[in-house]
């Protein structure tokens, strides 16, 4: 069934689209799952999973260097147990990618999976962007926030998942190599958006 890898920044709608086109196409889309599943196998809190995905800046160091004892897949907590360090988040959230993959797919939406995934062949990689103004005014008339609090979110966010591919990878993840098909979402209606990245995607026969 082959999978769809969606790599968006702040304001580009990745949170809209992605699951809109595994709808359309009958595919599971992958997002919070994969934190927890990571979390299981690396005997973190699913929390510390979540707050941490994607993001090397903002809190993996500290998760790395702040826990003491963690919970067991099931809850129970490990004293002593060796915190994970940033390979092995890395590692697992890559085999989890991986079974994704192998398995029955789906559409990812982040999580470098168009890295991960590069050289398989019943993939659709994507990347959602357009010019900083149009996604940063996009993400503030969808949030109803202010524009100053979304230009701090925006920041904070981009930063963290560049910083995550670049430190990983040693790819700038807006790179137009990386990726099939790349689409301004702030010059497109979202639906269109949706379209194309539909028709990709059967095109490489992806898809229920």
């Amino acid at each position: 069934m082959g999978v769809v890898t969606v790599s968006a920044p702040y304001g580009a709608a990745g949170a809209e689209i992605a699951p809109a086109v595994a709808e359309q196409l009958g595919l599971t889309f992958h997002d919070r799952a994969i934190p927890g599943r990571v979390a299981g196998r690396l005997g973190v809190p699913v929390s510390e999973a979540e707050a941490n995905d994607e993001n090397v800046v903002r809190g993996l160091w500290r998760l790395v260097a702040s826990l003491g004892t963690m919970p067991d897949p099931v809850g129970a907590l490990v004293p002593g147990a060796v915190p994970p360090d940033a390979r092995a988040y890395r590692d697992q959230t890559e085999r989890v990618l991986t079974e994704i993959a192998e398995g029955d797919g789906g559409v990812v939406l982040g999580r470098a999976a168009a890295l991960v995934l590069a050289d398989r062949p019943d993939t659709l990689h994507v990347r959602l962007d357009g010019p900083r103004e149009r996604r940063l005014a996009a993400a503030a008339e969808r949030s109803g926030l202010s524009r100053e609090e979304v230009a701090r979110e925006m920041a904070a966010a981009d930063r963290g998942r560049e910083a995550y591919v670049r430190h990983f990878y040693r790819r700038d993840p807006a790179d137009a190599r990386l990726y099939h098909l790349v689409v301004d979402t702030t010059a497109l209606p979202l639906d269109t958006a949706v379209e194309l990245v539909v028709t990709a995607a059967r095109a490489r026969g992806i898809g229920r």
